[in-house]
């Protein structure tokens, strides 16, 4: 009888949807004793602490009014803290096992190493390795998992491999965690040399070179191992979608985007705060700045990066007002703003002009949100005065900003003298950019437009003079445009004809036009290389 009555309450917690259903099931089971059989109480605590629609402080507190506790219920409650994201938890409940006279095993360890992973604590996982190997548990597999990925996030690559080099039970996670370790440090060739060489890959794997493509910039590249993802029978995860959308964000690959996004749509992915945010970014950066507020709007929960990408968005279409209002309903709804989202608003001012706006948000940042001004800020609010002529005022910022000024903050500068016919000044500003060592092509270039809107020629051959002198080229100007799914760059200076008067075909533009474009204009309508 006792048995059935055990049995029966399994069963029903199995069916459980909703904490009020476990709870009734727990008050059963206290009222019948049965509670006090390791068995039936395990069952519960797992369902408690590990389920989607458990409550993790309801767990540990039945946790600690159980009569018995075995080494699997220790390791529950561990794994579910480690689980939960709340790593110092699991690791102090671990002294609390250890104190309370229970030894640990193998699972206890792998949980553990887990939490060491978060917290990226490198020496409090290497005692931990210490104890493993004491007890002969290293080359377990999930063991090892928990090492090569805890060594890997902390950034002890050659550890990592070492360990990965000297076992014989690597499984598909052993593989990725070591991949994952190299895309976070940036060493992308080495991640995909072992991707390759997998024996077997998931999707996990496939998302972290997927990452480690649009980390470094090769977006296409990202986008290719997307598909072929795809091809090989994988279904994509959250992971490789954001870092799918991202890629197209950054290629302005609106087909492709508007794919993933029906992709999430039919799949019925839950769009969370980062799917979401990828979302709003990749139709503002493709032009489609009313979808991307539709996508915004439609969100359950909005954060800073969703808010930061839709002002951004707006400032870079010229609705500049509406980026400010986006920003006081941002302070209004109780959503803090960061640092990227102050250089989007000030921005956004000085698109339009609004010089004592961007003023008085500048005051604002230490003021009301204790956030100190960083160069890049600073770099924002010489454009902004540079750009309403206010050049006595941009170089006193300049002056007196408590950072030393760097390339960006310089330019801006420079840029406005050259909008506004400050010769003078421009040298000034050129000589002091040479003198900080962020001489490049752009900054001589600029200066050159300077002198020739103001007719000063001599001037002008001596600073072409000066750029072959230092070897400096000018970066040819690209760009982007995507035919049926397919982004094709435009390079200026590539000799393509052939492939360039495919693609204009493809356009609509017959051969007589194709023509026109190469004698006319032949250095700038070229093309280079086409991205699938």
């Amino acid at each position: 009888m006792y048995v059935k009555a055990t049995q029966k309450s399994i069963s029903l917690l199995k069916q459980c949807k909703s904490m009020s259903h476990v709870k009734q099931i727990q008050s059963h089971l206290t009222v019948s004793a049965t509670l006090r059989d390791p068995f039936a109480a395990s069952k519960l605590l797992s369902f408690c602490a590990l389920s989607h629609s458990g409550d993790l402080l309801h767990a540990y507190n039945l946790f600690l009014h159980l009569h018995f506790r075995s080494t699997f219920i220790w390791n529950t409650m561990i794994s579910a803290f480690s689980y939960r994201n709340q790593p110092v938890r699991a690791i102090l409940l671990y002294k609390f096992m250890l104190h309370s006279n229970f030894s640990p095993n193998n699972y206890t360890f792998s949980f553990l190493l887990s939490s060491c992973a978060s917290l990226s604590d490198s020496k409090l996982g290497s005692s931990f390795h210490g104890q493993v190997v004491k007890l002969g548990w290293e080359y377990y597999d999930f063991v090892l998992n928990g090492l090569v990925h805890l060594y890997a996030n902390c950034g002890s690559l050659h550890l990592a491999r070492q360990l990965f080099d000297a076992s014989h039970i690597r499984d598909v996670v052993t593989w990725t965690a070591l991949i994952s370790g190299y895309v976070k440090v940036g060493n992308v060739l080495i991640a995909r040399d072992l991707f390759d060489q997998m024996p077997e890959r998931n999707v996990v794997s496939w998302s972290a070179m997927i990452t480690a493509y649009v980390q470094i910039g090769l977006f296409s590249e990202a986008l290719e191992l997307f598909y072929n993802m795809q091809i090989s029978g994988f279904t994509p995860n959250h992971a490789s979608i954001v870092g799918a959308l991202n890629a197209c964000a950054s290629l302005g690959a609106l087909d492709q985007g508007r794919w993933i996004h029906a992709y999430v749509k039919k799949s019925k992915m839950e769009i969370d705060q980062t799917l979401g945010a990828s979302l709003v970014d990749m139709y503002a950066k493709c032009g489609c700045i009313e979808t991307a507020s539709c996508v915004f709007e439609e969100m359950p929960d909005k954060d800073v990066y969703a808010f930061t990408c839709l002002i951004s968005g707006m400032a870079n279409h010229g609705k500049s007002s509406m980026a400010l209002d986006l920003f006081y309903r941002m302070q209004n709804e109780g959503v803090t703003a960061n640092e990227v989202t102050f250089i989007c608003v000030l921005n956004a001012c000085s698109r339009v002009g609004l010089v004592d706006e961007g003023l008085r948000i500048f005051e604002s940042m230490s003021k009301l949100h204790n956030i100190e001004p960083q160069v890049q800020h600073y770099g924002c609010l010489v454009d902004l005065l540079g750009r309403a002529g206010k050049l006595e005022d941009a170089k006193k910022v300049v002056r007196e900003m408590p950072m030393q000024p760097d390339g960006y903050v310089l330019g801006a500068l420079l840029d406005a003298c050259r909008v506004h016919g400050h010769v003078d000044l421009g040298k000034e500003m050129v000589d002091s950019i040479v003198t900080r060592s962020f001489d490049h092509d752009g900054v001589h270039v600029l200066l050159s437009n300077m002198y020739a809107s103001a007719h000063k020629w001599d001037d002008v051959a001596k600073v072409r003079q000066g750029m072959e002198d230092k070897s400096l080229k000018k970066v040819p100007g690209c760009s982007l445009i995507e035919v049926d799914g397919i982004v094709h760059e435009f390079i200026a200076g590539d000799r393509s004809h052939v492939f360039t008067e495919e693609i204009m075909l493809s356009l609509g533009m017959d051969r007589h036009v194709h023509a026109l474009c190469f004698e006319e204009n032949d250095d700038d309508m070229t093309t280079g290389q086409i991205f699938s």
